[in-house]
């Protein structure tokens, strides 16, 4: 049986390509970066031309780059970093971040930091009107997520980004899910910090990056021999960041067709799938991912929803998750209007370069057969 891979939100493979340029760095080119010999100036000379080609990307400086080892180091960093900065203050959020912002405004309300979470409507968007009276004097950052790693819809983020400019307040967004599919400026949006992740770009898990515009201070999570201009010591994965950098050259060359084809392979899965009795789907049709289709269903449980579409080979994603015995709705999906019980039967397909029509196909015949069959013995039915 053919096992197909639908959950590309929740990582990718490693490009063949990406692959082969990381390589050398593994046994060849294995220099630290901060040796003065010249096995490791050639490891400072990859690591630097990495970060001029993800700036490019940005439109940022590469002073500006900052390497870490995922997004979730980076979002904690950008909010715990410029607390211990500001020693106190206002921090605003939106009510569906990625739990690495959530929890990191959580930790910090604890240290006496005032939060304040923005609604979204029934598709996941922040109002403006409700930003800009949500910002006060002592307001330090706005952290709003550029895509929504569940729901898949894209906020305003230039906009956004305009409001905080106007107000002096600064802007952090976690691209982490639209970079390499969405077109970013960091000038053009007034970004002051940026959140982007290798592993959701077919690059190396274990890397991340942190954008932070120049005149810009954070206080360092990680103290040691003064790498990545002292904000972040820790021998530099120069092996991932190659991959990172090429994994990036080849979104931004691709990303144009890619979109093209995966917004109509997922426009054809959403159509299909409607068809079956009380379906919907999460969030906003125009204004989302090329590759996310988020659905939920009537008198289905998430979790055994995944385990019936694995069993047929079709690996997904749900936004509940089962822990400690309880099952948990997902927040972003509450945060939309939707009841504890619609949460719970949600299904997240999110689409990649290896995926055909095929494999579409192939779960618009399974699917309405296994909701049928779980909805006949469903205790929420």
């Amino acid at each position: 049986m053919k096992r197909i891979y639908l959950d590309y939100a929740a990582t990718t493979p490693v490009d063949k390509r990406v692959l082969k340029e990381m390589l050398p760095y593994f046994s060849e080119e294995f220099g630290n970066s901060m040796s003065l010999h010249s096995f490791g100036q050639k490891s400072k000379l990859a690591l630097e031309n990495s970060r001029q080609i993800l700036a490019d990307i940005i439109n940022a400086n590469p002073n500006e780059i900052i390497f870490t080892g995922s997004a979730t180091e980076s979002d904690n960093m950008v909010l715990k970093g410029l607390a211990f900065v500001k020693k106190s203050g206002h921090i605003i959020i939106s009510s569906i971040e990625h739990p690495s912002v959530e929890e990191s405004a959580k930790w910090l309300e604890k240290q006496g930091f005032e939060i304040t979470k923005l609604s979204v409507d029934k598709f996941g968007f922040i109002n403006l009107e409700e930003l800009k009276k949500s910002i006060k004097e002592n307001t330090i950052l706005v952290s709003i997520i550029h895509a929504s790693n569940e729901i898949g819809i894209i906020q305003e983020i230039a906009e956004i980004g305009k409001i905080c400019k106007e107000k002096n307040v600064l802007f952090h967004t976690d691209a982490s899910q639209s970079f390499g599919k969405e077109f970013i400026d960091v000038k053009k949006m007034n970004i002051d910090f940026l959140t982007a992740s290798s592993h959701k770009i077919y690059g190396p898990k274990g890397v991340g990056l942190l954008f932070v515009k120049s005149g810009n201070k954070l206080t360092p999570l990680l103290h040691g021999g003064g790498q990545e201009n002292g904000m972040r010591g820790s021998t530099v994965n120069v092996a991932g960041i190659v991959g990172f950098a090429k994994a990036a050259e080849l979104c931004k060359k691709e990303m144009k067709k890619e979109n093209k084809r995966q917004i109509i392979l997922r426009n054809y899965l959403i159509k299909e799938i409607l068809k079956i009795k009380n379906s919907y789907l999460n969030g906003d049709l125009k204004n989302r991912l090329a590759n996310n289709a988020n659905f939920r269903f009537d008198f289905i449980e998430g979790e055994s929803l995944l385990m019936q579409l694995d069993m047929q080979g079709i690996a997904c994603s749900t936004g509940s998750a089962c822990s400690s015995f309880k099952l948990e709705p997902s927040h972003v999906l509450l945060a939309t209007g939707l009841k504890p019980e619609q949460c719970h039967g949600s299904l997240r397909i999110s689409l990649g370069r290896q995926t055909t029509k095929k494999d579409i196909e192939k779960v618009i015949k399974v699917l309405p057969k296994i909701i049928n069959k779980i909805r006949e013995i469903s205790p929420f039915k």
